[in-house]
């Protein structure tokens, strides 16, 4: 009788990331001002880190709903479509 090959119990070394949602996030991060806000939080002025952030996106809200519309359309033209449009770690950002 021949030997039974043994199954292989390693764990893939591919992974994938959406580029589309990642594309997104990373835009958006740099649209929010997300690096200062981060650097002033660490200093301990989280007050300041806010309004750093709301700042920017009060500034750049034409930019960032654009960016959301671009990718939500990518994602439908590519039939890949979820409710989540953006994603960067812990944060998601859906419809």
């Amino acid at each position: 009788m021949a030997r039974r090959k043994k199954n292989s119990r390693r764990r893939s070394k591919v992974f994938h990331i959406n580029a589309i949602e990642t594309g997104a996030a990373l835009s958006l991060v740099q649209s929010t001002n997300a690096a200062a806000a981060v650097q002033t939080a660490l200093t301990g002025d989280v007050t300041g880190a806010f309004n750093t952030i709301n700042a920017a996106v009060a500034a750049n809200k034409p930019k960032i709903v654009g960016t959301l519309a671009a990718t939500a359309v990518a994602k439908m033209l590519t039939k890949g479509f979820r409710p989540r449009l953006a994603k960067l770690g812990p944060i998601a950002i859906g419809l």
